[in-house]
């Protein structure tokens, strides 16, 4: 596979960009407009950059998958489905290139976000998908999350996943 994960660096932001509206566009073509059919702005993954932990995944040099971590804030999340914790980490944007599915690249940019919580020290890595097609909680299932709850954003059904770092 020779897949390397490290830190997103500014350097970046462009291949970052490109990947995310691709994988935006191949989203609403296989399921139509949704909450995942949004195509950030260069200024967004700058920002996003700056506020998060970023990763990606890099075959041949090029980027082929990225995600993101942030401190779970109860104060910015609803955190009710959650198993209480001290210390929870919010896995977020998790995106692999179209070419790139199935190879393993998410499941190892999942990996690397468990390693790090697990060194934080984080006691949880929290996380939502779509609760349709467009959704991946078969996928979380299989990394070992567990789903906890339900919800709603925009209209659009949600489930909250949750893995414990004493799970490990």
């Amino acid at each position: 596979m020779n897949l390397i994960i490290d830190n997103a660096t500014r350097a970046d932001v462009r291949a970052l960009t490109d990947l995310r509206g691709e994988v935006a566009q191949r989203l609403t073509l296989e399921h139509g407009v949704g909450p995942w059919s949004a195509c950030p702005s260069r200024a967004t993954v700058i920002r996003q950059l700056r506020a998060s932990t970023m990763l990606v995944a890099r075959r041949e040099g090029e980027i082929v998958g990225t995600v993101r971590l942030i401190r779970a804030n109860p104060v910015l999340l609803d955190v009710s489905a959650f198993t209480p914790v001290d210390v929870a980490m919010y896995l977020i944007g998790l995106v692999v290139a179209s070419p790139s599915r199935g190879q393993g690249v998410g499941r190892a940019l999942v990996q690397a976000c468990k390693d790090i919580a697990r060194a934080w020290p984080a006691q949880a890595l929290w996380l939502d998908t779509y609760e349709n097609a467009a959704g991946a909680g078969f996928f979380y299932l299989k990394c070992g999350f567990r789903k906890v709850g339900p919800t709603v954003f925009r209209d659009a059904p949600l489930g909250f996943y949750e893995w414990h770092t004493a799970e490990a």
